[in-house]
C-alpha cells in the first residue's frame, strides 16, 4: 500500500514465462516534494508498453546492484 511515507517505487516489466511470469526491473519512480506526483526513470522501455509500479519490499539499495 502506498501511504504518505513512501517516495519511491521500483518500476517492472512483466512477460508471461511458460506457466509462469518473469518480472524484470525496468526503472524507479521518484516522489515529488509536494506529494503531488512521481518522477518515472526508466533504464529500459518495454516492448508491449506496460510498466507496472510497485513499493520496494526492502529499503533500496543502489549500491548493492
Amino acid at each position: 500500500m502506498i501511504d504518505q511515507n513512501t517516495n519511491m517505487l521500483i518500476a517492472y516489466t512483466i512477460r508471461d514465462a511458460g506457466e509462469s511470469k518473469h518480472w524484470d526491473r525496468v526503472g524507479a519512480a521518484f516522489a515529488h516534494k509536494d506529494g503531488q506526483g512521481f518522477d518515472l526513470v526508466l533504464d529500459a522501455l518495454p516492448v508491449n508498453g506496460r510498466v507496472t509500479l510497485r513499493v520496494p519490499k526492502e529499503k533500496y539499495d543502489a549500491a548493492a546492484e
